[in-house]
């Protein structure tokens, strides 16, 4: 068990430095690893998908604070685009996390898989979408916020992955769409992480002791505890380094994570 708390602290200093440079909640990096730390903890195979997904959101509740109080630090906050999307974000994620408990972990793992190679793509290519319009109105924003809800709860992530190219197509500058978007990783954490409780506590008595629902509270609180640390000093990075090498090196680590994620589904 010391061991699991090593890795939990560890991944906890990554996600935060992650969170705060790349708006991305670090959800991108706890699930895939968090995977294989409960297959190695020999925890249910038929639901550590759903406990990895739920524990990356918990994380995140505390994870977004810290990166979004940085980046509010230097101005980089739209609190109004938050406002406006917030209502959306509470509805998908909520229903997303519904969707995400009736689906096998088998499925969720390839959803997951597929999508981190979709992320790795977008920063080898540097994909910045160009500015062709505004931000839409706040049934536009709650449709959009719906989506990147139901996206983020089904891959544990704060959602940065979404909101950041679409602030971005939307006339944002990129400093001020990672800050709104560590933003907005709030109401997407929270929602997510109380709906894998809900849903999991429908079959709790098939979960490992000191989980809460399809939380795992001793990975929550060692990722939570070291990663708040670190998130200030992710947003401190990005505002000072152009971040597109880093984000090159971190997308060939993603594309190896989704390949072993496909090799266990073989």
């Amino acid at each position: 068990m010391l061991l699991a708390w090593i890795i939990y602290a560890a991944l906890g200093l990554v996600a935060g430095v992650l969170a705060g440079l790349l708006g991305v909640g670090g959800g991108i990096v706890i699930v895939p690893m968090l995977s294989i730390a409960f297959e190695l903890q020999g925890l249910p195979s038929h639901y550590i998908q759903h406990m990895a997904l739920g524990t990356s959101l918990g994380t995140i509740m505390f994870t977004s604070i810290s990166s979004f109080r940085a980046h509010h630090k230097h101005g980089a906050v739209n609190w109004s685009v938050v406002r406006r999307v917030t209502l959306g974000i509470l509805v998908g994620t909520l229903a997303g996390s519904w969707l995400a408990a009736q689906l096998s972990t088998r499925f969720l793992k390839g959803f997951f898989a597929v999508f981190l190679f979709y992320v790795a793509t977008q920063m080898i290519l540097n994909f910045k979408p160009k500015a062709s319009r505004h931000l839409p109105g706040m049934a536009g924003m709650s449709g959009v916020g719906g989506v990147i809800g139901v996206v983020s709860s089904l891959v544990g992530i704060g959602g940065g992955t979404l909101s950041v190219p679409f602030m971005v197509w939307c006339n944002m500058t990129m400093h001020n769409a990672v800050g709104t978007s560590a933003a907005i990783g709030f109401p997407i954490a929270v929602a997510g992480a109380v709906g894998y409780l809900i849903n999991g506590l429908k079959v709790s008595a098939d979960l490992p002791p000191m989980s809460l629902g399809f939380l795992y509270i001793p990975a929550l609180v060692g990722i939570a505890a070291t990663s708040i640390l670190t998130a200030p000093l992710g947003a401190s990075i990005a505002h000072k380094l152009p971040v597109a090498k880093l984000k090159r090196v971190f997308a060939v680590l993603l594309y190896v994570m989704g390949a072993r994620m496909v090799w266990t589904l073989l």
